[in-house]
């Protein structure tokens, strides 16, 4: 009739910690993973949820020049 309290709950633990070792993902490797618009004049990198504006206005205040020019591949989200 053993086990108490106390060793089930460190089974329990250890458990707990085998199976989260694998999916425990930093957020920062996320982030750095979702870093994928580019822009072709400075190489800056803007996450994928990126709006046309905040990129607008990178392109018009660092470089002078259009949307189209610095970030040829972007494809605006369609609208819900």
């Amino acid at each position: 009739m053993g086990g108490g309290n106390g060793a089930k709950a460190a089974q329990k633990r250890e458990r707990n910690q085998k199976e989260a070792k694998g999916t425990a993902k930093s957020q920062l490797k996320v982030n750095a993973a979702a870093m994928d618009i580019q822009c072709v004049t400075c190489k800056a990198t803007f996450l994928k949820t990126s709006r046309e504006k905040a990129l607008t206005e990178h392109a018009t205040n660092k470089h002078n020049k259009t949307l189209a020019e610095c970030f040829p591949t972007f494809q605006a989200a369609a609208a819900k």
